[in-house]
């Protein structure tokens, strides 16, 4: 059992308020991931950035959904996969896509499917991609952009996967019916 500390806005260190507060009222609520990402400011301020800058990249929901899944699948963060699953749900994404990534299963389209291959092996391979593998990927129809937006989308993933397995983040209760167990 972990012993970090889930900050309330009361708890949360001075330089973290603004940060905190910034999330209760995107979100209604203070989720777990930002309440232990709380202790490190610049953690959480970095988090909430690069989260923004992914969810605004050129990815429509669906492609978001894949990137986000197909990393927290891979680094199997128990409070992400769930989170992201209530995400997609939100976002109106295909409940049979979702379901695919949560199970390791075939994409519902061959683009997605390219997608997830390559983050995958952007993920396993800590961005070394062959030249197959970047090739199925612009013949599928991404570009450039959509390659290094990918980046992006890892950055965010290494901090709350990362963050959530050394702290033990329990998922939120409006995730809870979406828990995940790696398979």
């Amino acid at each position: 059992m972990s012993n970090f500390t889930t900050h309330t806005l009361e708890s949360a260190p001075e330089a973290s308020t603004p940060f905190v507060e910034k999330s209760i009222k995107a979100n209604g609520r203070l989720p777990g991931l930002h309440a232990i990402m709380a202790e490190a400011p610049g953690l959480l301020e970095g988090y909430q950035a690069i989260h923004k800058l992914f969810s605004e990249s050129s990815f429509n929901a669906e492609e978001l959904t894949v990137v986000w899944q197909t990393i927290n699948v891979e680094h199997e963060c128990g409070y992400c996969v769930p989170a992201h699953t209530g995400i997609a749900h939100m976002m109106k994404v295909d409940p049979a896509l979702t379901e695919a990534l949560r199970n390791k299963e075939a994409m519902t389209t061959p683009k997605l499917q390219v997608l997830h291959n390559t983050t995958l092996a952007m993920t396993r391979n800590r961005g070394n991609l062959s030249q197959e593998e970047m090739s199925a990927f612009f013949d599928a129809g991404y570009t450039q952009r959509q390659m290094l937006e990918i980046v992006l989308g890892l950055a965010q993933k290494v901090m709350s996967n990362y963050t959530n397995h050394i702290a033990e983040t329990p998922v939120d209760k409006v995730f809870e019916k979406y828990t995940w167990q790696p398979k």
